[in-house]
C-alpha cells in the first residue's frame, strides 16, 4: 500500500490523485457498452442470446432465459437450515430499516388556505441487477429486492448472470425468491441493463433499474438514464478506516483486506491515521492476514493498485481527508467515535467503533449496502426504500382560496407575458377567456 504523509510537499496533489476518476469513467468501456446497447435495441432477444453465449458460454433460446418454477423449487429444497436462518435474519433487519424509511402522504394549508401535499406510490415494475461473477452476492439480492417489496412494487424483475451450463447459484436463487422477486432472468452485464431499460419480447421494460455491478453494468445504467430511471452508479467497493493510536491493528488490517477481497482490482482501500506506530503494525498484520485468505492474488492486486495509508497531523485533518475522498464505507476506530459522526458528511455509510466492521453493513445490519463510490458520496446517498416510490404533489383550491391567489397569479402572468395563464384563473370569476389582464393595484400604486 502506498504511504502518503501530511508532511510531504505534494500531499494535497496525492490526495487528489487518490480521489481521481474511477473505473466508472473509462471511455473504452463506455464505447463498448454503447455498442451492446445498440445491439439489444436493434436485435432484441437475438442480442441477448448472442451475448449470453459470448460472455457466459451458455447457448440458449429466448424461452430459456427466464428461470422456471422447477429451478426455484430445487433451489429451495437445497437451502440448508443455516442458510434459511441467516437469510431470514438479514431480511428481517433490512425490512425493519426499510419500513422506517417509507415516505408517507402528507398535506398542509398554504397562505391561501388551500390544501397542498404529496402522495407516494410504489413503482409498479422495477428491475434489479444482482452481480454474479466470481461470487454469488446473496446479500445484494436481499438488500435490493427487499426494499422493492417493502415499497409495494408489484413486479420485481431480477437479472443475474449464469454459469456455462445456464445454472445460477442455488443459494442466490433461494434468496432472490425469498426476498420477493416475481421474475428472474439468467442475464448479466450491460445487455441485462439494456433489456430491462429498453424491453424485448422476453424481458418487458421496467420503470427503474437498481443494483450494483461491474464497470459495464454501471456504464449501461448511465447511458440509459432517461430511457429508464436509475438508482445510483455504485462501482468497485471502497473502505476508509479512520484510526488513532488506540485502534486494534488486527481489526484495521482485517477490515482493509475484506474490502480488497472483492476481486475486480479496482477496489479502493484507505487507512487514515495520526499514529506512526500504528502504520507499521498494520502493514505487518495485513501481510499475515493475506496469507490466510482464499483470494490472495485479488487482494494483493487491489492493495497494490488502489491501497493507501495516509498519515495525518491530527483527527481534524483525518476527518477532512475522509470528506475529501468520500468513501463508500467509513469506519471510525478511534477513542471516541461518536464525536466524529456529525463531521463525516460525504460517506455512503459510517461504521462506529471497533465492533462495527463494514462486513455487518455488507450482510446483516439493515441499511442497504448499495452505496455511492468513486467520489459520488459528495452528492449522492445510498439506496433507500423511498427510491422505489413515486412522489406526486397534490393541490386542492376552493373558490375562496383561488380568489386569495388571484392577484399573485395575475402578476406572474403579466410579468411572463403569458396572458392565457392568467385567464385560466380569472375565467372562474365571470371573466371571459379573451379578457386582457389589467394592472393590479400594486402596479398602479
Amino acid at each position: 500500500m502506498k504511504l502518503i504523509r501530511y508532511s510531504d510537499p505534494d500531499f494535497d496533489s496525492e490526495l487528489i490523485g487518490l480521489a481521481g476518476e474511477s473505473s466508472l469513467f473509462d471511455q473504452g468501456i463506455e464505447e463498448r457498452t454503447w455498442s451492446i446497447i445498440q445491439e439489444v435495441l436493434n436485435k432484441r432477444d437475438e442480442a441477448l442470446i448472442q451475448y449470453t453465449h459470448q460472455f457466459n458460454g451458455f447457448e440458449t433460446t429466448p424461452d430459456r432465459l427466464k428461470v422456471n418454477r422447477a429451478e426455484l423449487l430445487t433451489a429451495s429444497l437445497k437451502a440448508t437450515p443455516g442458510l434459511r436462518k441467516s437469510v431470514k435474519e438479514a431480511w428481517q433487519n433490512i425490512r425493519l430499516f426499510a419500513n422506517k424509511g417509507l415516505r408517507k402522504p402528507w398535506s398542509t394549508r398554504n397562505s391561501h388556505g388551500a390544501s397542498v401535499g404529496e402522495k407516494f406510490d410504489p413503482l409498479s415494475r422495477v428491475g434489479i441487477y444482482v452481480p454474479g461473477g466470481t461470487a454469488p452476492l446473496v446479500s445484494t439480492a436481499l438488500m435490493t429486492i427487499t426494499l422493492a417489496k417493502v415499497a409495494g412494487c408489484k413486479e420485481i424483475v431480477v437479472c443475474t448472470p449464469c454459469a456455462k451450463d445456464g445454472s445460477i447459484n442455488s443459494s442466490l436463487l433461494y434468496a432472490v425468491q425469498a426476498a420477493g422477486a416475481t421474475e428472474i432472468y439468467r442475464l448479466g452485464g450491460a445487455q441485462a441493463i439494456a433489456a430491462m431499460a429498453l424491453g424485448t419480447p422476453t424481458v418487458r421494460k421496467v420503470q427503474k433499474v437498481f443494483g450494483p455491478g461491474n464497470s459495464y453494468v454501471v456504464a449501461a445504467k448511465r447511458l440509459l438514464f432517461g430511457h429508464v430511471g436509475i438508482d445510483l452508479l455504485p462501482g468497485p467497493s471502497e473502505v476508509l478506516v479512520l484510526a488513532d493510536a488506540g485502534a486494534n491493528p488486527e481489526y484495521v488490517a482485517a477490515d482493509l483486506v475484506a474490502q480488497a477481497e472483492h476481486g475486480s482490482g479496482h477496489e479502493r482501500v484507505w487507512l487514515v491515521t495520526d499514529s506512526k506506530p500504528l502504520i507499521k503494525t498494520v502493514e505487518n498484520c495485513i501481510k499475515r492476514n493475506i496469507e490466510l485468505r482464499d483470494r490472495k492474488q485479488a487482494i494483493k492486486a487491489s492493495l497494490d493498485n488502489n491501497g493507501a495509508i495516509i498519515l495525518v497531523r491530527n483527527l481534524k485533518q483525518a476527518v477532512a481527508v475522509a470528506n475529501q475522498l468520500a468513501p463508500e464505507h467509513c469506519e471510525l476506530l478511534v477513542k471516541n467515535p461518536r464525536s466524529l459522526i456529525s463531521s463525516i458528511t460525504t460517506s455512503g455509510a459510517i461504521f462506529v467503533g471497533q465492533y462495527s466492521p463494514t462486513v455487518v453493513g455488507d450482510y446483516v445490519a439493515g441499511p442497504s449496502h448499495t452505496l455511492p463510490t468513486g467520489g459520488a458520496g459528495h452528492a449522492f446517498s445510498g439506496l433507500t426504500v423511498d427510491q422505489f416510490q413515486r412522489r406526486t404533489s397534490v393541490v386542492e383550491y376552493s373558490r375562496a382560496n383561488l380568489k386569495k391567489a388571484l392577484h399573485a397569479v395575475q402578476d406572474f402572468a403579466q410579468m411572463e407575458g403569458l396572458d392565457g395563464h392568467g385567464a385560466s384563473a380569472t375565467i372562474r370569476f365571470g371573466k371571459t377567456a379573451g379578457t386582457k389582464l389589467t394592472k393590479t393595484k400594486r402596479d398602479r400604486s
